[in-house]
């Protein structure tokens, strides 16, 4: 068989392939349970995206299947082993601050902008032009190749859950959801609240400010980029003067209102992706550092005194006591991706603590659980995902590297991330691509983009990959 050119089979397609991206980007694809129905488990958004790429793979005559309208696959070819491209459809929030609608698909400068374009649905795209170009070449296979489809990706992977209680684990596979070259390790990511269960101090001062409400964030994973505190204060203007110079020594924005007595104060911040909390600014962080400078009511104190104290300025868990470090997935992080706080509930956090392979994470929470209660907080709903991480002998590793050399040039350099992708749900699974070295990684960031030429090599090197794989 002559050498096939991957490249110029994906630019053949390239007008189609562009035309489904758009029809995928459009679909506000964000978790709703408030909204869940029997056919809709997970909200109407994730279940149209889901329907729409199982359509699209009946459309181009592969075997689908849907999973409890959670998950789904889409594949063809024979064999006692299989390959998995483990993808997903659902999206986090759009969040704020977009120059173009975030559910557009706009095409511009030589990019696609939408929330998913890079994380996850322009590369499932680009995976799905890969395995429809193997098919239609009619190329030898004795694997079978599976497109996994999942809708939770982004909170708990309950897709994940249902899909392999129905169906076997592939023999080996990749997600394309992270960066090139190869992703051999992953972090463990702890995810849990924490519940403020101490009801008040004793405090000799006099308050200035009694906190009716503090409200930062939407996901564990995520950079809050807006944060907003209610107010009751003794001296209106004092707080005010206070706000704004603080907002100008910040370097930051933000804005006060005035309304039925109360003084309401915004602050801005910039989001980014939890995995490296430092990459954004947290604003529920920053106002609650200007909140805990004030003198605060009896109640609201303890709270904000935990974020000050052990949070603020820290994302490497120094402050609490458990940071940690190794050489195969680097530091320990913790983003505060959620903070609430009203008069008659108390504080909640919502925090993604990402570890490292070598952590002992037992050992980890029971130091946080012991600081924690001394002052007067519990951990809630803690879930845990174990690191990943596969040897780099191994055929997957070999195969992959063989791959992206040929395509690129470029030496297949092995990295370890502290994201957590589907790769991990195999036992023989790695996260390969679509961000190129030297791109801006803006996943979960407003503006949410990805270059039409990566997509366009992206699926190159992932149909060589996928033949090279399962012939």
């Amino acid at each position: 068989m002559n050498k096939i050119d991957w490249l110029k089979e994906v630019q053949i397609r390239e007008g189609e392939l562009i035309k489904d991206l758009q029809g995928l980007l459009q679909i506000k694809s964000v978790l709703d349970e408030e909204r869940a129905t029997e056919e809709a488990p997970l909200g109407t958004g994730v279940k149209e995206a889901l329907s729409y790429m199982l359509e699209l793979g009946k459309k181009d005559g592969f075997n689908v299947k849907n999973i409890k309208n959670v998950a789904g696959h889409l594949q063809f070819g024979d064999g006692e082993e299989s390959i998995g491209i483990l993808c997903h459809v659902d999206v986090v929030p759009e969040g704020d601050g977009w120059t173009s609608e975030p559910f557009g698909a706009e095409v511009r400068d030589g990019k696609i902008f939408a929330r998913g374009a890079l994380d996850d649905k322009g590369p499932t795209i680009a995976a799905y032009y890969a395995m429809k170009i193997i098919k239609e070449m009619n190329l030898p296979l004795n694997k079978e190749i599976r497109m996994i489809v999942g809708t939770d990706e982004e909170s708990q992977w309950r897709c994940v859950d249902a899909y392999f209680q129905e169906e076997k684990m592939p023999t080996m596979g990749f997600a394309p959801d992270a960066d090139f070259p190869i992703i051999f390790a992953e972090k463990g990511i702890a995810d849990f609240d924490i519940v403020q269960i101490r009801e008040k101090e004793e405090l000799e001062i006099k308050a200035l400010a009694e906190v009716i409400s503090f409200r930062s964030g939407r996901r564990n994973n995520m950079v809050p980029d807006f944060a907003k505190a209610v107010l009751c204060v003794q001296n209106e203007q004092e707080v005010i003067q206070r706000f704004n110079e603080f907002l100008i020594h910040q370097n930051t924005t933000g804005r006060y209102i005035v309304d039925r007595g109360n003084l309401h104060l915004e602050l801005d911040g910039v989001s980014a992706h939890g995995l490296e909390p430092d990459n954004g600014v947290n604003a529920g962080l920053k106002l609650a550092a200007f909140l805990q400078a004030l003198s605060l009511d009896e109640k609201a104190t303890p709270f904000f005194r935990l974020l000050s104290s052990y949070f603020t300025d820290d994302s490497r868990g120094r402050k609490l006591g458990i940071a940690y470090n190794d050489d195969i997935t680097g530091d320990l992080t913790i983003n505060v991706g959620r903070l609430s706080y009203t008069k008659d509930d108390g504080g909640r956090l919502g925090l993604s603590l990402r570890y490292p392979v070598t952590n002992n994470m037992e050992k980890t929470k029971l130091q946080l659980d012991e600081l924690l209660g001394e002052c007067g907080f519990l951990i809630e709903n803690y879930s845990n995902s174990k690191p990943h991480h596969v040897e780099k002998d191994s055929l997957l590793i070999k195969t992959l590297s063989k791959v992206y050399e040929e395509q690129t040039g470029q030496k297949a350099e092995l990295i370890s991330i502290g994201g957590g992708t589907y790769a991990r749900s195999l036992e023989q699974g790695v996260a390969f691509g679509p961000l190129f070295p030297g791109r801006e990684d803006i996943a979960h960031q407003k503006d949410e983009y990805m270059y039409i030429e990566d997509l366009v090599k992206a699926a190159a090197i992932y149909a060589q990959a996928i033949y090279e794989l399962a012939k």
